[in-house]
């Protein structure tokens, strides 16, 4: 082979080395809680794909991600658990509408402990009077909280089951709570109660008048946007479909 040659095929080596260093460095991810356990997978997967790239997650209701987005908080990919809170950021110009997309879906489901025997197949059960504490997390801030009290209030049972209400701060808490038994049911993801069998039963999957989406975004101003959008890309990949597929959530 001509030195012309190797050196060309040498400098192209080169570009493409640097190609990936410039990609290369740690992506900051901020993600609501029900995706813990699947990010947690899938960021590692991520990072043996591109070897010197570094994923640090940050995982809390999509409600708190935001305002600490809002905030300053140095974060380059959002991925929330429904469309409102996406929306604000959006709102807000966290995030550019080209840069949005829904990546995965969920449903919200009844739980109850494993070893209820009180006998709950319906939210209109959740109104008997031995039923006294109910795990739903905080509308305010909470995307699975809203679903619920968006689901209670088309059954016109809303104000009756939150006179019972516990309070969480996320969904993991309400988990937590029906697993310890410390409810008689709480409302969580399927994919949620999926991480705790043995310990909770999924006694209804609840209707919703919209399907739960998720959607992901870039942060406008990131500091590793290269990177970033990277991410963003490969959980559209079939590693990372697999890996969420694996922990319950649905094609979009």
């Amino acid at each position: 082979m001509r030195l012309t040659s190797l050196a060309r095929l040498f400098g192209t080596a080169l570009l493409a080395t640097a190609a990936t260093s410039a990609l290369a460095g740690e992506v900051v991810v901020s993600a609501a809680a029900s995706l813990t356990n699947a990010f947690k997978d899938a960021a590692q997967s991520y990072e043996a794909q591109y070897p010197g790239s570094k994923v640090s997650l940050n995982f809390a209701a999509s409600g708190v991600l935001l305002q600490q987005i809002v905030k300053g908080a140095p974060v380059d990919v959002f991925a929330s658990a429904d469309q409102e809170t996406m929306d604000a950021a959006q709102k807000q110009g966290l995030v550019l509408p080209a840069d949005r997309m829904d990546f995965v879906g969920n449903s919200l489901v009844l739980i109850v402990p494993h070893d209820s025997k009180l006998g709950i197949k319906s939210l209109t059960d959740l109104t008997h009077k031995d039923v006294t504490r109910v795990a739903i997390a905080n509308p305010a801030s909470v995307p699975v909280g809203r679903y619920s009290e968006g689901a209670l209030k088309k059954a016109k049972l809303w104000d009756a089951v939150q006179a019972k209400a516990i309070g969480t701060q996320n969904v993991r808490q309400s988990l937590d709570y029906v697993a310890r038994g410390e409810v008689d049911a709480g409302f969580v993801y399927a994919t949620d109660a999926a991480i705790m069998k043995g310990k909770v039963n999924v006694v209804l999957e609840v209707p919703l008048e919209a399907p739960v989406l998720y959607p992901i975004a870039t942060i406008k101003g990131s500091g590793n946007a290269a990177e970033a959008k990277r991410f963003v890309s490969y959980l559209q990949t079939a590693p990372a479909q697999a890996i969420l597929a694996k922990y319950g959530f649905k094609k979009p």
